[in-house]
């Protein structure tokens, strides 16, 4: 019976090499020198970490990060969860992204619902922090993954494991 997984998972070498990318643009911009602006990565936490010396250059490390990690992975800002921003030591702010990695049983339970929903003679199943889809028919699974990615455009999917 054919199948495949729908999964979310990071690509931290991915991430990463986009940090380094946007912590170099930042070093070397004229309006950064002489301020506490920096971003860090804590693979082991899945957080990026933003500092800046006010909420406006905050935004401008934003304008530089998100796109540095658009080129390397697509939708890959849509998995950050930005916290709020915070006071430090004097007038100095900070703002912590969580990075979301896999999917967590909300989303997984909306495409199961998704997926029983769209009346395709697809069976779907959460295991663990994936979703696999079972049909009888390869073009079945192919209708289901492009109504996924119609209707699911608010968190980045991979679909694989495609078995016949």
């Amino acid at each position: 019976m054919p199948s495949f997984d729908i999964t979310s998972e990071a690509d931290m070498v991915a991430l990463k090499n986009a940090i380094d990318v946007a912590q170099r643009q930042i070093t070397n911009r004229y309006d950064f020198k002489g301020t506490s602006a920096n971003v860090e990565l804590n693979e082991k936490d899945n957080l990026i970490t933003l500092f800046g010396d006010s909420d406006f250059q905050l935004d401008q490390i934003k304008d530089i990060l998100f796109p540095a990690l658009e080129k390397k992975e697509p939708d890959s800002s849509k998995r950050l969860d930005l916290q709020d921003v915070q006071k430090v030591s004097g007038n100095k702010v900070k703002q912590e992204m969580k990075i979301r990695d896999g999917i967590d049983s909300d989303l997984a339970k909306r495409l199961v619902k998704l997926i029983k929903d769209s009346g395709l003679k697809v069976q779907a199943s959460i295991q663990g922090d994936t979703v696999r889809v079972n049909g009888a028919k390869r073009d079945m699974l192919q209708d289901a993954i492009a109504h996924v990615k119609k209707s699911v455009t608010d968190f980045p999917l991979k679909f694989g494991n495609f078995r016949d």
